[in-house]
């Protein structure tokens, strides 16, 4: 039975998913114990908070619903829409099946990377706390089981005066000793009064000065009781970057993340295999065929995926298992709400080289009021026993915090 290329791309095409999956993949015949289930609906709406998360909901016709979470930006809400003929009447179990599928299918669409990964992403997220909410099981055990009964939280941290060395050391002192964090990072590419021209990348050997003041004054003050990263942001050139990661040499830095723009391979092999400064790098690369060349190529210390960028869960389960035969640890970047940050819990407690996962948002007095359950306490997650991610979406707050336009999930 042949196929053009329109029909594979087109949603009201004649044949289903299930029909081409049972031609190519022999998917054929139910199944008992109550697993012959069918997805019904995908709905979407957006949380306004420090960034405008994207929550995702998978429904069936047994009554069981699953929650996900898509990577924030704009036309990922329109991107889900558009793939949800391709879910419809496809049974939630078959994980891999329907991520491949969704990544085929919308290969015209740029699924090789950016938005349209991040909007397959959400999907993902929400099968896994569909697929353990049917079978009984939390989300990690459909990874292969845990490691470790809590993962830890990296706290983002920030200041009103950013540029200020004794104001970062302020504020990593009282979040190690108020808020009970004991790992931290904070921003390096923040003005020092000393730049000429930002757009060129270049950094004068005084914007270096101070950028090494700030890592000498935190780490410091917390000495031992906490590990801290820095950021960049891809701002440098590689030469500049190179002489940043030189002057860091002498100090406690747990990594210097993402300094030099992600395209080019090359310049970022460089700078990491002429420093001992950790470097970090991962959260704009996407799926395992990107982030393997980084690995593969020893061109980072510590690899930073975005679990609900990158590709979902086992996306994010693909590249540790890659970076582990290498010897490099995972510490998940996060800038999510409670469900994609407890996505990464469960994957973190699946893997055994996860470090650490990024939380963005302390400075947000309700992030966790999403949920019915606590998620972080003393600076860890204790990865949950309940069926998948092991968290109920209070609705109420939801319903508070939506980006104004958006409607509540049915």
């Amino acid at each position: 039975m042949s196929r053009n290329y329109e029909s594979l791309h087109d949603p009201n095409a004649e044949y289903t998913m299930r029909e081409l999956s049972a031609e190519t993949m022999d998917v054929t015949g139910s199944r008992g114990g109550g697993r012959d289930v069918e997805i019904t609906d995908v709905q979407t709406t957006m949380v306004d908070g420090n960034f405008p998360w994207t929550l995702v909901r998978v429904y069936t016709d047994a009554g069981v619903v699953g929650t996900g979470e898509a990577y924030w930006g704009a036309g990922v809400p329109e991107l889900i829409e558009r793939m949800k003929p391709f879910v419809v009447g496809e049974n939630p179990l078959d994980i891999d099946r329907l991520y491949e599928h969704l990544i085929q299918k919308m290969s015209g669409e740029g699924s090789v990377e950016g938005v349209t990964v991040t909007a397959i992403s959400g999907i993902e997220v929400a099968l896994h706390d569909l697929a353990g909410k049917i079978l009984d099981v939390p989300a990690y055990q459909l990874l292969g089981g845990k490691y470790r009964d809590k993962m830890r939280v990296y706290c983002d941290c920030h200041t009103e005066e950013e540029a200020d060395p004794e104001a970062c050391a302020d504020e990593a002192e009282r979040v190690v000793d108020e808020l009970g964090y004991d790992a931290l990072k904070f921003d390096l590419d923040v003005p020092s009064g000393l730049e000429k021209d930002r757009a060129n990348r270049h950094l004068r050997p005084g914007e270096i000065r101070h950028k090494a003041e700030i890592v000498e004054q935190v780490t410091e003050r917390v000495k031992d009781k906490a590990d801290v990263a820095f950021d960049c942001h891809w701002t440098f050139s590689g030469g500049s970057a190179q002489r940043l990661a030189d002057a860091l040499e002498e100090y406690d830095v747990w990594w210097l993340e993402d300094p030099v723009p992600p395209e080019n391979l090359e310049v970022q092999e460089e700078v990491t295999k002429n420093t001992v400064t950790p470097i970090a790098v991962g959260e704009n690369r996407y799926r395992v065929t990107e982030l393997r060349r980084l690995i593969e190529n020893q061109a980072v210390d510590i690899v930073a995926p975005d679990l609900p960028k990158v590709g979902g869960m086992r996306e994010t389960r693909k590249i540790a298992d890659v970076a582990n035969q290498y010897y490099v640890p995972v510490a998940m970047h996060n800038v999510a709400s409670p469900i994609a940050t407890m996505a990464a819990t469960h994957v973190g407690a699946a893997i055994p080289n996860s470090l650490a996962i990024e939380y963005h948002s302390y400075e947000l007095g309700w992030w966790e009021d999403l949920v019915e359950e606590d998620v972080i306490e003393d600076g860890y997650i204790e990865v949950p026993e309940k069926p998948g991610l092991g968290l109920t979406l209070d609705m109420d707050a939801v319903e508070e915090h939506m980006v104004d336009g958006e409607t509540l999930f049915d």
